[in-house]
């Protein structure tokens, strides 16, 4: 069965460390991926604002909103996820170990706001766990060529996807690799979970993409492969 990758929507750094950036340049947001295949629609990381997303859709695939099956989050960061509750009618997936850690970090963090008595905070975190309940683990397979790939560093449950066609392996990376210059530099990003881990995710993403989709720019082809 063919299958079709492609970005929406190509994300960026609110600075780049690589080109010298400090600061907040510009507003940063992840790279949008859509993978048709079948009755399959599965949409990679909404990280634009929802008005935002509905126009990239309609440029980039000529569907709206209710014509996404499935929507994966790299990870639980909010910064790829403004977009999300565009999507009701579809299955929210994040790897389990994500919506694991995640959800027991909020769950404490709910219970100290509540000793603190700071209600404000109480009602922002009481949202964020409603929101981490509406996603369902994601399966190792999430449709035929379209695999799960852990990647953990950025976050405790970091994972992206493979999509495997007869000619090439896509890797949708996310923030495992953020830029084509951090791959080509070795680098991930600095203010991560965990760096020697993001460091081995880069390592195998190396290993078995033919072609990345990172989380800051758009489709490229492995720039470490002998082509």
């Amino acid at each position: 069965m063919s299958i079709d990758v492609r970005p929406i929507s190509i994300g960026a750094l609110s600075a780049h460390p690589l080109r010298g950036e400090r600061g907040e340049v510009r507003p940063g947001h992840l790279t949008t991926s859509l993978i048709t295949q079948g009755d399959h629609r599965i949409l990679v990381d909404p990280s634009l604002p929802p008005r935002v997303l509905v126009e990239r859709l309609d440029e980039r695939a000529g569907i709206g909103p209710d014509g996404i099956t499935q929507v994966f989050l790299s990870s639980f960061r909010p910064i790829g996820r403004r977009g999300l509750e565009l999507f009701d009618q579809a299955d929210w997936l994040i790897n389990e170990s994500e919506r694991e850690a995640i959800g027991i970090a909020l769950v404490q963090e709910f219970e100290r706001a509540g000793d603190a008595g700071d209600d404000e905070l109480q009602a922002t975190l009481k949202r964020e766990i409603a929101i981490l309940q509406r996603c369902k683990a994601a399966p190792d397979r999430l449709a035929d060529q379209v695999d799960l790939f852990p990647l953990p560093g950025v976050t405790p449950g970091y994972a992206g996807l493979i999509v495997a066609d007869s000619k090439w392996t896509t890797v949708i990376t996310g923030d495992a690799v953020p830029t084509v210059e951090h791959l080509e530099a070795g680098q991930v990003l600095s203010n991560i979970h965990d760096v020697e881990a993001a460091q081995e995710s880069m390592r195998e993403v190396v290993e078995i993409a033919d072609l990345l989709i990172p989380g800051r720019d758009g489709l490229l082809p492995n720039p470490l492969r002998r082509w």
